[in-house]
């Protein structure tokens, strides 16, 4: 798209902008040459630099793809012994992954789809594993400032593969910690050459101050637009068109959050097969409940972490008067399992 608009004389991001922001490893680069929190890394070509790879970056660390989403092909790794295998597990994965809309999953069985890696690519970046709570900072970008930039706390992901839990909105961090945690969101963004446009940072707070995990060049998929939409009034789908069409970007924030929401994905915690997802049929019947949608139906089969990347068995969003309140209610929710896996059927 960038290449497009630049070609057509339209408004839009420099393409060398969005390159460095899908490359992590050039996002990497680039903030280090603004001076930026940058953690030790290595790109990966082939087997034969795991020894190199694991002597500059160290243990614990985390394997990913150098462009990528959604946790797909992203690992963590605890020894130089435990490489070669993790390694060669993620090559596997991301060699199976295809193109849909614009997206990256998993190639369906029948074999259509386009194949990523004749898109996209898929070496493998080695990354210091970064401590700490996990956030996104949603920004809106325009003539080169940040004009709103919205923090909300992400729950700790399922190891080893990452996969996303549940997040909430306002943050509950520290006051100065979210600043911190803004600054850094936006730094990111101008180091990787944006100026305007709206974008989906994911960084950490850790134990040696904020860190960027990485730069989305777009709105966030998922809760995200609803999230923005209900806690501050901002339509990011909105401000993606504002910034598509050249027209600076003043998005009217309230001073005060307007509610406060939390969302999940519930993951299946052990494998095994879907028999009744009833339970999300009431849930929707309950106040403060935006949404309690099916991800999976009966019959399908579910995946633990224990045997490969977790199954998303539903989405539940849900707002109340305080970020606190909305976090314990859709913690209840999760625990009363509305979708019922059956582990004795695999």
């Amino acid at each position: 798209v960038s290449r497009l608009a630049e070609a057509l004389g339209l408004p839009g991001h420099r393409p060398a902008a969005v390159d460095s922001a899908r490359n992590k490893h050039q996002t990497r680069a680039a903030l280090k040459a603004a001076g930026l929190p940058t953690p030790k890394n290595f790109l990966l070509q082939s087997m034969d630099q795991i020894p190199e790879a694991a002597r500059q970056v160290g243990f614990p660390a985390v394997l990913k793809p150098v462009s990528g989403a959604a946790s797909l092909g992203v690992k963590k790794v605890l020894c130089e012994k435990d490489m070669a295998s993790t390694y060669q597990e993620i090559v596997t994965e991301l060699s199976s992954l295809v193109l849909s809309s614009g997206a990256l999953i998993q190639g369906p069985a029948d074999g259509s789809g386009i194949k990523a890696s004749n898109n996209c690519d898929m070496t493998v970046l080695m990354e210091q594993f970064l401590d700490g709570v996990e956030v996104d900072v949603d920004v809106v970008m325009s003539e080169g400032q940040h004009r709103y930039a919205c923090v909300s706390d992400n729950g700790p992901t399922l190891e080893p593969y990452f996969n996303e839990t549940w997040a909430v909105c306002p943050s509950l961090l520290p006051k100065d910690r979210q600043v911190a945690l803004r600054e850094l969101a936006v730094a990111s963004v101008k180091a990787c050459g944006f100026t305007s446009g709206v974008f989906h940072v994911e960084c950490k707070f850790t134990s040696n101050g904020p860190h960027l995990i990485e730069v989305n060049a777009r709105m966030g998929g998922g809760q995200v637009y609803e999230c923005n939409l209900q806690t501050w009034g901002v339509c990011l789908v909105e401000e993606t068109l504002i910034a598509s069409l050249g027209i600076p970007a003043r998005p009217m924030v309230p001073k005060t959050p307007l509610t406060a929401c939390a969302y999940c994905y519930v993951n299946a915690m052990k494998s095994g097969t879907v028999v009744d997802v009833s339970g999300l049929e009431a849930l929707r019947l309950r106040p403060g409940v935006v949404w309690a949608k099916p991800l999976t139906k009966v019959g399908a089969k579910a995946v633990g972490p224990q045997d490969g990347l977790p199954t998303w068995l539903c989405d539940l969003f849900v707002a109340q008067p305080t970020a606190k309140a909305a976090l314990q209610f859709l913690q209840a929710l999760e625990a009363e399992e509305p979708v019922k896996v059956d582990t004795d059927l695999k």
